[in-house]
């Protein structure tokens, strides 16, 4: 529920700076790794819409794939949890570069 209404302040204040009146959708980027139940975020969306500007938007999530860097085999490969081992090689622990962020990529507004 913070999330989602960390994500509503953003939407606020750029419709304070940019002056429009109403969010018709609201795109996110939630990577597979960021630790983001996204059906949770889904519900917590409308609660927190609710008599907001974002009142009836619709919310897509788009979901970066998990990526890791082996040491070993030097190369980056699609992982699917944190403490996966490198899918080429079997080594452990993989540096994580991709799939953990979380942010507002677009709104489209009226």
């Amino acid at each position: 529920m913070s999330l989602m209404e960390g994500m509503l302040r953003i939407v606020e204040e750029n419709a304070r700076d940019q002056g429009f009146g109403h969010v018709r959708t609201v795109i996110l980027e939630i990577g597979k790794l960021a630790g983001v139940e996204v059906e949770a975020l889904r519900f917590a969306f409308e609660a927190v819409a609710d008599g907001s500007i974002a009142e009836g938007a619709a919310l897509q999530i788009e979901e970066p794939p998990g990526l890791g860097w082996c040491v070993e085999c030097e190369k980056e490969s699609p992982v699917e949890s944190r403490y996966d081992p490198c899918p080429l090689c079997g080594k452990v622990p993989l540096n994580i570069t991709g799939g953990t962020q979380m942010r507002v990529m677009a709104l489209d507004v009226e």
